[in-house]
């Protein structure tokens, strides 16, 4: 190939690119016309793409590109100077040289007698232009029953603003970039740690400096001191003197290096998953031409309402999720919208709408196709499942509407009595729901008969970062992905009951089966049962379990980290994950989860929870709320305390405290005195003046160590008071043993 058409090559490369995001311009302002032809904005948008293609046409040099964009071009000049008052025929002649534009510069592809047809269709006189005069051949070709076109020239071709620039880059680039950034992040956070240490030497330097002035104080009061040991002595104070403004300073520039250095991890971190996002509009552009042609094709009257076009998805997600919507769009249309006179007959507009709605709700994506159809008809539903033997007449009877419509997801389900081109095959349901999952999603469906029909559809924002419950099982960290947890609960000890040889709980009103998560990951016993067992439930209508973990750690959100592939298909175990400290931890397979439970229900080798899988299996530990501004001396405190055994929670100041105190049930408080919005003293004072809380001990931390500060502290009810600048670790541990005695082993 001469450099000449390596040059043309790279022309005609950018054309179909400028096609693709030009015909999107067409097929959204054509839409617009159809409802309104007057539209002028819209006209123009129109006439302006097709013009662009014109040019572009004629400067790769791609004659029939030129001819298709010209004769679609007078069409819309004589659309807006009125000669044409534009018919849903003109409007589907359009759109065919639209769906041509993007075939055009295909190689090897004849479309001379399609243009032929579209330039006589555009060229003929209005009153001719009825939709019976036009040929079969040159009917909408984009419908929902086959893959548009624009989506498969170039389905990850951003449009680009005038003042922004598109770069290509590979998926894989960037999941690399996110998994670097999201290394530089942990490793950020590991300098807290070295921070700590340094306040402790600092502490320890502190300790060996009143060392040398006691030691000072000795030798002055003998008759003669050894001046050779008194100019050691005052050397070596004055080196540490020296030594103590360095170590200040260094601990001032480390703590400044730590806080920018994760504040940069974590813009880093934040813009590689940004370069990951993409507006759900750009997954879903040719979805509304889509539901016009396939409405017409079916005799009906259908439009597309799109909102939240904006909302940011993960690019993997958005490409994978036109399947399942393209399944439940074809549904609205088929199923669900009536004929125009039906619509008519109901009260209804004869056109239909189909609603496609996408937003972000407590760190998920949820995307939802509503359509203000006849809806499921649910006595003809019941009698369906009953006819295919799925379940007996009583039990279907007694089915409330939500379990009902899951009958709608099993494989071959239909209540189609005839198969069409478009469904009744009992192909699509299922397939979405299985689509969904993958995605680490869910799906549930909502219907009011006469009113339509709504599915939900609930999944991650990216499958590069997951919102998850973190648990402890067996001393060790694992995940839930939330979108796989109905719900997480403690359950009193007592209230698990024993039926058929299997425990239970009762959960909304039904009771399920209860499995440890010990047994499930083959970790040893328990040492003994606990009062309350946390429980996670997983699973739906037909298989619902609860899942006994040791304790709840809280929700997080996880970057993911696949398993190295050597290690092949790890039994309950989708992938891995970092916590914010650098701890590993290991994210549950929840679907494997379930076929692992179902194994041993069948079997009949479930475990008791309290022998062989006991959850928490110690006494309760004595918990600790530590209120403190400082963020060194706050996590300095939690983690001696936590090392202790004890259970340890944090709050950022007073008014914090005052409100995890109250919510919360605690064994002790250690506060600061200098905080905003609440100091300690206050703090203090409404602890010891209700009557619920007054009992609980309360230590109070500060630097200010005079007698007055001390004496303020104890009146108001504190139970010991340590001053910071003599603080070390062991004061505080005695301290609190001295309260609430040591932590439970």
């Amino acid at each position: 190939m001469n450099p000449e058409q390596i040059r043309d090559a790279s022309l005609l490369e950018l054309f179909q690119m400028e096609a693709v995001t030009q015909v999107q311009v067409l097929n959204d302002g054509l839409l617009a016309l159809e409802r309104d032809p007057r539209a002028a904005p819209h006209l123009e948008a129109c006439m302006r793409a097709a013009h662009s293609l014109k040019g572009a046409g004629r400067i790769v040099d791609l004659e029939p590109a030129v001819r298709i964009a010209h004769a679609m071009e007078d069409c819309l000049v004589n659309a807006q100077e009125g000669r044409l008052l534009l018919q849903p025929g003109d409007i589907d002649a359009l759109l065919m040289g639209a769906d041509l534009l993007l075939r055009v510069a295909t190689p090897g592809v004849d479309l001379e007698a399609d243009i032929a047809r579209l330039q006589a269709r555009l060229s003929a006189t209005p009153t001719a232009r009825t939709l019976a005069e036009m040929p079969a051949e040159t009917l909408p070709v984009n419908t929902l029953a086959a893959a548009p076109v624009a989506a498969a020239a170039s389905p990850n071709v951003p449009a680009a603003t005038d003042d922004e620039r598109v770069l290509r880059v590979t998926a894989d680039t960037l999941n690399r970039l996110l998994g670097l950034s999201s290394e530089t992040l942990v490793e950020a956070h590991r300098l807290e740690p070295l921070n700590i240490a340094m306040l402790r030497l600092k502490r320890q330097q502190g300790e060996a400096a009143r060392a040398l002035d006691t030691l000072r104080e000795v030798l002055s009061m003998q008759h003669q001191p050894d001046p050779r040991v008194q100019a050691a002595l005052d050397h070596a104070v004055q080196l540490m003197g020296d030594c103590e403004q360095t170590l200040g300073r260094r601990m001032d520039d480390l703590d400044q290096f730590g806080w920018r250095m994760t504040h940069l991890s974590q813009r880093l971190y934040d813009t590689a998953l940004a370069c990951r996002m993409r507006p759900f509009g750009d997954g879903i552009g040719p979805m509304a031409r889509s539901v016009r042609d396939l409405a017409r094709t079916l005799g009906k009257q259908a439009r597309l309402v799109v909102e939240g076009d904006a909302t940011q998805v993960d690019r993997d997600i958005l490409e994978k999720l036109e399947a399942p919507l393209t399944h439940l769009l074809r549904n609205a249309l088929d199923h669900g919208i009536e004929l125009p006179g039906d619509r008519l007959a109901a009260g209804k507009p004869a056109e239909g709408v189909v609603r496609l709605q996408a937003r972000h709700s407590a760190g998920m994506l949820v995307i939802e196709i509503g359509d203000d159809g006849r809806g499921i008809d649910l006595p003809r539903l019941r009698e369906e499942v009953v006819r295919r033997q799925l379940s007996t007449a009583p039990t279907v009877a007694r089915l409330s509407e939500a379990e009902l419509l899951e009958f709608l997801f099993l494989p071959g389900f239909s209540t189609r009595t005839a198969v069409t081109e478009i469904s009744g095959r009992g192909v699509g349901l299922d397939v979405v729901q299985n689509m969904v999952r993958q995605l680490r999603g869910s799906v549930r469906v909502h219907q009011k008969t006469g009113a339509g029909m709504r599915f939900v559809l609930e999944m991650p924002l990216s499958l590069s970062v997951m919102r998850s419950l973190l648990v402890e099982i067996g001393g060790e960290y694992y995940a839930f992905p939330l979108a796989y947890v109905n719900h997480a609960l403690e359950v009193p000890h007592a209230a698990i009951e024993q039926l058929e040889g299997h425990q239970h709980l009762r959960f909304q009103d039904r009771q399920i089966s209860l499995v440890a998560a010990r047994q499930l990951l083959q970790y040893g016993d328990a040492a003994q049962a606990p009062e309350h067992v946390c429980v996670v439930v997983i699973g739906e209508h037909g298989s619902t379990y609860g899942v006994a973990v040791d304790r709840f750690i809280g929700e997080r959100t996880v970057v993911v980290q696949p398993l190295d592939p050597r290690l092949g298909k790890v039994r309950d175990i989708q992938a891995g994950a970092l916590m914010e400290d650098g701890t590993p931890l290991l994210i549950l397979d929840v679907e494997d989860l379930l076929l692992s439970i179902g194994k041993l229900v069948a079997g009949g080798r479930l475990a008791r929870v309290d022998a062989g899988g006991s959850v928490a299996g110690v006494a309760r530990r004595l918990r600790v709320l530590v209120v403190d501004d400082s963020l060194t001396v706050r996590e300095l405190e939690r983690k001696l305390l936590s090392h202790r055994g004890y259970d340890v929670a944090v709050a950022v100041d007073g008014l914090d405290g005052w409100n995890m105190f109250r919510a919360e049930p605690f064994d002790l408080v250690v506060t600061d005195v200098d905080m905003p919005r609440m100091d300690g003293i206050e703090l203090v004072t409404r602890i010891k003046r209700d009557p619920r809380l007054q009992k609980v001990p309360v230590i109070v931390v500060s630097y200010k160590d005079r007698e007055e500060d001390r004496q303020r502290g104890l009146d108001a009810g504190a139970d010991y008071y340590l001053a910071k600048s003599s603080f070390h670790d062991e004061a505080l541990l005695e301290a609190v043993e001295d309260l609430i005695g040591k932590a439970h082993a």
